[in-house]
């Protein structure tokens, strides 16, 4: 079993239901892989995407591992001009995660957050666990209510 991460301290003291799932660290990390692993739709795994607004205003989405951001919808569901996506090597500064093992839940800090409303046609959805080889099977409810995010639609069609 792998160790503790911050998402898993923040659903144990929260009392919030999980399943952690481990995946092999020797393959790929994208979404879809890592879904394929699972034996899950693509569409049941949530990556976790930072955005900032250039204003110190910073968003995050998560949306389905086969789906790509609508920068222009994410903006509007944040209710800003414009964003993008955060660079790269500022992600572990702001979050305290890696690329490719950011999880919605237990950042440094709790950044306003959206879901894609199609995680509600889901029992359970997958959500990095907040590192790379780790994920977390959680109710979306539960999520939603847990870092206080907001379903919206902000995903290319």
């Amino acid at each position: 079993m792998a160790s503790k991460t911050n998402a898993m301290r923040m659903l144990d003291k929260e009392k919030v239901e999980y399943t952690v799932r481990e995946y092999p660290l020797n393959g790929p990390v994208a979404a879809v892989d890592v879904a394929a692993y699972f034996n899950q739709p693509a569409n049941r795994l949530f990556k976790t995407l930072v955005t900032t607004d250039n204003n110190h205003g910073f968003y995050v989405f998560c949306l389905p591992g086969d789906h790509e951001l609508d920068l222009k919808k994410a903006a509007t569901a944040a209710g800003v001009k414009k964003i993008e996506m955060l660079k790269q090597k500022d992600l572990q500064k702001l979050t305290g995660y890696v690329h490719g093992g950011c999880s919605p839940i237990g950042m440094k800090k709790l950044f306003p957050t959206f879901i894609d409303q199609s995680a509600l046609d889901w029992k359970t959805i997958y959500v990095s666990g907040g590192k790379i080889g780790l994920q977390i099977e959680i109710d979306p409810r539960e999520l939603e209510k847990l870092i206080g995010a907001k379903y919206e639609n902000f995903t290319k069609v």
